[in-house]
């Protein structure tokens, strides 16, 4: 969301304060976050198909607008 119109002045006080950190959990590895998001790459294959599927639509945009 972009803030227009001086909206961001609302936040003017707060902007440049550091990110709370918990007293009770401690901040996670990047290898542990980094797992948290692999179950996303778990359909193989998946990437190579839409990449494929873009290809072939920009193709026939492409011969369509010439």
């Amino acid at each position: 969301m972009m803030l227009e119109n001086g909206d961001w002045k609302k936040y003017e006080d707060i902007i440049d304060l550091e990110r709370p950190l918990s007293k009770k959990h401690m901040p996670m590895s990047i290898h542990d976050r980094a797992a948290q998001f692999a179950s996303f790459a778990a359909l193989k294959g998946y990437d190579e198909a839409v990449r494929n599927k873009a290809l072939e639509v920009e193709k026939n945009y492409d011969e369509e607008n010439r």
